[in-house]
């Protein structure tokens, strides 16, 4: 999975950003596996896969509360 900047995740719909959510904490769950077991040959795909993480769930509670906050709430 390439790095996406939160700009092309904007255009995303929620659904499509919580499915890639899903799959980058699958990837960082097998990384860690991979660390404890010793295999790991890219360390620095931990980081990435942190850091796209965060970038989602930022994006996806923008659009959250863009939506709640058109709704009236």
């Amino acid at each position: 999975m390439a790095t996406v900047k939160a700009s092309e995740m904007r255009a995303e719909t929620s659904d499509e950003l919580k499915t890639k959510l899903v799959a980058l904490k699958k990837e960082q769950f097998n990384l860690r596996f991979k660390v404890a077991s010793g295999e790991n040959e890219n360390p620095s795909r931990i980081r990435v896969v942190r850091r796209e993480i965060a970038r989602l769930k930022t994006v996806l509670a923008e659009k959250t509360s863009a939506a709640g906050s058109e709704t009236g709430k």
